[in-house]
C-alpha cells in the first residue's frame, strides 16, 4: 500500500483524534489515512465509533483532542472549505413531503449556490449517474430503498465533491440494489478518482469493493491495511495480539477413503491439525508459500489419489473475527 500511494498526499486524514461523551471514550486516538482513487472501509460492530468519526469528518460534530484533514483542510479549523470538497451520505435521509426527485436535487443545488447553466448542468450530471432520468416527476416519499438510496447518493455528489463518506449505504437494499450501488461506487473511485470512506455491516460488500480497511472497536483502530495485508496478518496494527496471526486452511479431497492421508498429514511439519469429512480433508497449516508447496509435493510423491488441493482465502468476516474481541462500552 505504500508503493501503491507513493508521491500521493492523502485525501482523508485523521491525527490522534479523540471524542468523549462523559466516561464514554466513542473516539480514541484513532489515525488513519485514505488517498485519491481509493475506497476503504471503515468497520466495526455496533457502538464501536465508526458514526461519530464519520460525523466529526463531515464537519457535524468536534474532536476533543486530534484533528481530522479533508483534502489538507482541517474540519475544525477550515469546516467551510471542508464542506466544499466533501459529500456526506448519512445512514438515513430526509424525505420531504410533496418533492419529486428533480426538485429535490434543484433544491440542494441552489443550496450550495448554484445558479442557472451551472445548475441545470449538475443536475443533468447526477441524474445520468445515478440513473434516475427516468423518474424525475417520482415523488421520493414513494420511492424503493433502492431508488431513495440512489438519490441520496446523487444528493452527496451534487456539488462534484473530492471525498465521500458512507454511512451504512447498502442497508436495507435487495441483492441487485446492492451489486447496483457497488458499481457506481467503484466507478466513482476508479474513473473519477474520487476518494471514498465507506461504513457496512455487510462484509462480503465491503470485502468485493474495497482496497483498503480500518478496523475499530471501542473507540480504538485495531487493525489498517489492505485487505490482502489484514488476512495475512501484515498490515499495521494497535490491539492484535502475535497469538492472532493467520493461519492457512487447505482443503483437499481424495478419491476414496481419506483415511490413509490424515494419519500420514498429522506427521508432516506445520500441519497443525486435521479434519475429516468423507473424501474431504481440511488442514489447519501454519507454513508459507514454499511450505504448502512442499506439502503438495510430497502428497504426490506419496501416491495419494488427490483430485483437488486448494487453499482457502480468509474471507474479510473471517478477518473482522480473528481481529475483533466484541468488547461493548
Amino acid at each position: 500500500m505504500v508503493a501503491e500511494n507513493a508521491g500521493l498526499s492523502p485525501t482523508i486524514e485523521l491525527r490522534n483524534l479523540h471524542r468523549f461523551f462523559g466516561t464514554l471514550r466513542a473516539v480514541d486516538n484513532v489515525s488513519f489515512s485514505a488517498y485519491p482513487g481509493q475506497v476503504m472501509g471503515f468497520i466495526g460492530p455496533n457502538g464501536a465509533g465508526k458514526t461519530t468519526a464519520m460525523r466529526i469528518l463531515a464537519t457535524l460534530d468536534l474532536p476533543i483532542a486530534g484533528d481530522a484533514l479533508i483534502c489538507g483542510e482541517s474540519v475544525i479549523n477550515e469546516p467551510d472549505r471542508v464542506r466544499r470538497v466533501l459529500g456526506f451520505m448519512p445512514d438515513s435521509f430526509g424525505r420531504y413531503p410533496n418533492m419529486n426527485i428533480l426538485e429535490y436535487l434543484d433544491f440542494f443545488a441552489r443550496a450550495y449556490g448554484f445558479r442557472g447553466a451551472v445548475r441545470r448542468d449538475a443536475i443533468e450530471r447526477v441524474l445520468a449517474f445515478a440513473e434516475l432520468e427516468p423518474l424525475l416527476d417520482k415523488q421520493i416519499d414513494t420511492l424503493s430503498k433502492g431508488m431513495s438510496q440512489r438519490l441520496c447518493l446523487g444528493r452527496t455528489l451534487i456539488h462534484d465533491p473530492e471525498v465521500l463518506i458512507l454511512d451504512e449505504p447498502a442497508a436495507g437494499l435487495d441483492p441487485r440494489a446492492r451489486v447496483e450501488l457497488r458499481e457506481l461506487i467503484r466507478l466513482l473511485a476508479t474513473e473519477m478518482s474520487k476518494t471514498v470512506l465507506i461504513s457496512s455491516h455487510i462484509l462480503t460488500e465491503l470485502g468485493e469493493i474495497c482496497d483498503s480497511v480500518s478496523i475499530i472497536e471501542a473507540g480504538k483502530i485495531l487493525a489498517s491495511g489492505t485487505i490482502e495485508e489484514l488476512q495475512q496478518g501484515t498490515g499495521s496494527s494497535v490491539e492484535v495480539d502475535v497469538e492472532s496471526a493467520p493461519v492457512t486452511e487447505i482443503e483437499v479431497t481424495m478419491l476414496g477413503d481419506a483415511g490413509g492421508l490424515e494419519t500420514w498429514l498429522v506427521q508432516q511439519a506445520y500441519v497443525d491439525q486435521v479434519t475429516v469429512a468423507g473424501q474431504r480433508l481440511t488442514i489447519t497449516f501454519s507454513g508459507d508459500d514454499d511450505a504448502r508447496h512442499g506439502l503438495l509435493k510430497a502428497i504426490v510423491l506419496a501416491d495419494f489419489r488427490v483430485v483437488s488441493f486448494e487453499t482457502k482465502t480468509q474471507s474479510l468476516e473471517d478477518t473482522f473475527m480473528r481481529i475483533t474481541r466484541g468488547e461493548l462500552q
